[in-house]
């Protein structure tokens, strides 16, 4: 009937509350004799009960709850300049008052600190906002709470930030990249930042950063600053910045070195005489030589679309420099090359670059000076008489008379020695004609060596001097 059928239910009920009750006292008493002198269990029961963590551990919610941070920097993983990204590898550490882990050390035999998952504890969202991606990070599943309730939470982090990279000193380059925490959700009335070590202590300190790498770690710099939003709601952010240094003797030996070798070698090629055609293909080797070099340190040379380093400038502008050498090299075997049909030396170009060019660079001629070039033709005049009277001579042969007794035949030869005369009078004068273009070509090429040589100097000094600044900076 319906009363049996409610007593049933009613003793079922009881029956499972019995069993339930049995094993709850078995198990009780089982873990107090397992655990009877379990100190560490006894104060992790009296911490976790009634523990809320999601609750901000404050017993008056107007005190802030002060989050103390520090930063040690361990290694430099990877700077990548392209896509403006710094990967880095930290210490981090923050402490906080947690008012709700409290206890009383002579209650559990004078322990004064003890270690508790951090899923079970009340932690600050405290995030790093330049964060651009998850890094490879271990897993730390404990903080320290003492007796007085401050917790500890130290934990290794691979960060991988954004940040704006200058490379326009590369490879003497410093770059400060940017590491700010800050709550992401409470405000300053709910989580205040501070730090656990002064600034100065912070900014030196390198005791366990790995220094073996490309770059080198200068200090690190901190910065406390207070920002709103929309002027409502105030929000505390510790901002650091971390200062690092490329080591650039790597890309001295293989980026700088080879090119001023070959840009001396360069300058040495000057010294071939410009009337053989050696300098020519000795210039033409240097420009393909340094091609295949730019090809080869393409890839080394960082490369991001905002801006192109300094060094990259100075390669383009040692290229420019070989190819202004071969042309000049080109004009200069232009100007010296021996020729029939070659034009005689313009006036003014005797005047400009035989008499006073040679003058001011204190440039010594090979020939006669220049107050002697005005009598030179006069000179070759009577040289070609003299010439000219001392081949008949030797031809046994006189101006003809009216005692002549063939006088066609006699005429015939006048005709042959006349135009053999000729002949050798117009090679004269193209020998004389190339002797003062090569002249010229001379003196041309040791003024435009000269000026090559102050340009190749005076940019070497301003690189350097640049670089010099930017090391010790």
């Amino acid at each position: 009937d319906p009363l049996c059928n409610k007593n049933k239910k009613v003793l079922s009920k009881r029956l499972t509350f019995c069993v339930f009750l049995a094993k709850k006292l078995g198990s009780s008493s089982s873990s107090s004799g397992r655990f009877a002198n379990a100190t560490l269990v006894r104060l992790s029961e009296f911490l976790s009960s009634g523990y809320k963590k999601g609750v901000r551990p404050v017993k008056d919610w107007r005190t802030s709850t002060i989050v103390a941070i520090d930063l040690m920097v361990y290694s430099i993983l990877n700077v990548d300049e392209k896509n403006q990204v710094l990967t880095t590898y930290v210490w981090y550490r923050q402490s906080w008052t947690d008012e709700f882990l409290v206890w009383n050390p002579e209650d559990f035999d004078e322990v004064k600190q003890v270690s508790l998952p951090t899923a079970n504890v009340w932690v600050p969202d405290i995030l790093i906002n330049e964060f651009v991606d998850v890094g490879k990070s271990p897993d730390i599943p404990y903080v320290y709470v003492t007796h007085d309730g401050l917790v500890r939470n130290y934990k290794p982090i691979q960060v991988v930030t954004a940040c704006t990279l200058n490379i326009y000193n590369f490879p003497f380059d410093v770059q400060k990249c940017s590491l700010t925490f800050q709550s992401w959700l409470h405000t300053i009335d709910d989580i205040n930042i501070t730090l656990m070590r002064s600034p100065e202590k912070l900014r030196d300190d390198k005791s366990v950063f790995m220094n073996q790498g490309e770059w080198e770690l200068l200090h690190i710099l901190s910065k406390y600053k207070i920002f709103s939003v929309d002027n409502d709601d105030y929000y505390a952010e510790m901002k650091f910045h971390v200062v690092i240094r490329r080591r650039p003797l790597f890309y001295t030996v293989n980026l700088l070195l080879p090119s001023i070798f070959l840009m001396v070698m360069d300058v040495v090629g000057f010294y071939l005489p410009p009337d053989s055609g050696e300098r020519v293909s000795f210039k033409i080797t240097l420009l393909l030589g340094y091609s295949v070099f730019l090809i080869i340190v393409s890839d080394t040379l960082p490369a991001t679309a905002i801006g192109t380093p300094l060094i990259g400038v100075y390669f383009v502008v040692c290229m420019a420099l070989l190819v202004i050498s071969l042309t000049e090299t080109v004009l200069i075997v232009r100007l010296v090359h021996k020729q029939d049909l070659q034009p005689p030396v313009p006036h003014w170009v005797k005047y400009l670059v035989l008499e006073r060019a040679p003058c001011m660079q204190l440039i010594q001629m090979s020939s006669c000076p220049a107050a002697q070039c005005t009598l030179h033709h006069t000179c070759e005049m009577g040289q070609r008489h003299s010439q000219q009277e001392r081949d008949v001579g030797m031809l046994g042969l006189r101006p003809p008379s009216s005692r002549d007794i063939n006088p066609p035949v006699m005429d015939n030869i006048l005709q042959e020695v006349t135009a053999i005369r000729g002949f050798l009078e117009k090679r004269d004068r193209c020998r004389e004609i190339a002797k003062e273009w090569l002249q010229v070509g001379y003196v041309l090429d040791v003024l435009l060596f000269r000026v090559y040589l102050v340009a190749i100097v005076a940019y070497s000094i301003t690189l350097g001097t640049l670089w010099s600044v930017w090391q010790v900076a």
